[in-house]
């Protein structure tokens, strides 16, 4: 399957469930970021507020939620992708409460242009940051808590953070499309 916004490049990466299963290529991940980064909020406001704003069934997210959920996992992997660099090996990621943070930051009645304004600055911040990620410490290894036990690199958590926001954009479009 291919990333949504797929320009002529080809980014390296199978996606499957939001998780990363074969070939990294972190600069063509960052390429991709950076395509979503531009064209993704465009995207967003073509969908009516009536549709942003609906939850699909109880207990579950609507588009503006989950667009608030990619702020905190941007916030959190942010904070990894800094980290793995300077902490002991394995990186033990830590996971982080997903439902009980969309309540509280309450991105369900946030404008959509704060919650877009956000996501595209932290994003940024991501880019840069792993632009300059020496490529040795790419490699530094990653315990990502998953039920496997299998350790990653730096780099497989990278590229898993745009597959799993490409995971998200297909569940906010999934009607659309």
């Amino acid at each position: 399957m291919q990333p949504l916004f797929m320009n002529q490049y080809k980014f390296l990466i199978s996606i499957q469930m939001g998780y990363v299963h074969a070939f990294i290529d972190v600069a063509a991940a960052m390429q991709q970021l950076e395509i979503h980064i531009e064209s993704f909020p465009g995207k967003l406001k073509q969908v009516s507020s009536v549709d942003l704003l609906k939850r699909p069934a109880p207990g579950k997210w609507s588009k503006q939620e989950i667009l608030g959920h990619l702020v905190d996992s941007a916030i959190n992997n942010l904070k990894r992708f800094t980290e793995i660099q300077f902490l002991p090996q394995p990186y033990s990621v830590i996971s982080y409460r997903q439902n009980e943070l969309v309540v509280v930051n309450d991105y369900q009645n946030l404008p959509l242009k704060h919650l877009l304004d956000l996501w595209q600055a932290l994003n940024r911040q991501i880019v840069m940051v792993v632009k300059r990620i020496p490529s040795d410490k790419l490699i530094y290894r990653v315990d990502p808590q998953y039920e496997s036990k299998e350790l990653k690199t730096l780099s497989w958590i990278i590229c898993d953070y745009v597959a799993h926001m490409e995971h998200h954009f297909r569940q906010i479009f999934s009607e659309q499309e």
